[in-house]
Order: structure tokens, then C-alpha cells, then sequence
């Protein structure tokens, strides 16, 4: 897998933003995406230095639209921490 088809989009919530303050960024990752793939994309996009990955898979839930049933698709996100002497990952563009 290319390192684009691994990183699929940094997940913006409240939680993950104060935990760039730790260096802790999240993403959602290819569901078929393992630990070692995905360190070794986020050094290679980034050029930063991973200190750890932790995996979160999230099944998939059942949703309704009026009588039309479905699931919202399964996705797994990745808690990506950044060694102390890294620097760190600009996800809004330039920020001075």
C-alpha cells in the first residue's frame, strides 16, 4: 500500500485537538492497515518521528432513514504520538 492509500484524513474533534498539545494526532486509517504501515506513513508524509501507534477498530452502526434501513461503514482511526524531539504536524497549512 502507497502511504496516501494508508492516511486517509486527520479527524478534527475537540478531544483531538487538546491532545496535539501531547503530540498525540489522530487519523482514520484503511481498515486493513496494520500498526508498522501506518508508522511508516505517517514519518514518510510528515517527516516526523513516531513514537507510538494505538488502533482503534469501530463496527459499523445501524442507521434508519424513515423505513430505509443500512450501517455506516466500518472505519479504524489512528492515535499516532510523536517522539519529544519531533517536530510538529501541520494539518491547517501555515501556522505562524
Amino acid at each position: 500500500m502507497d502511504a496516501r492509500d494508508v492516511i486517509l484524513r486527520p479527524i478534527i474533534t475537540e478531544a483531538s485537538m487538546y491532545a496535539m498539545d501531547d503530540k498525540k494526532y489522530t487519523f482514520e486509517v484503511n481498515v486493513r492497515a496494520k500498526k508498522t504501515n501506518i508508522k511508516k506513513s505517517v514519518e514518510e508524509l510528515f517527516d516526523v518521528k513516531v513514537d507510538k501507534v494505538n488502533v482503534i477498530n469501530t463496527a459499523p452502526k445501524p442507521k434508519r432513514m424513515g423505513r430505509y434501513e443500512g450501517h455506516t461503514k466500518k472505519r479504524k482511526k489512528a492515535i499516532v504520538t510523536l517522539s519529544a524531539d519531533s517536530k510538529d504536524i501541520a494539518l491547517f497549512g501555515d501556522e505562524e
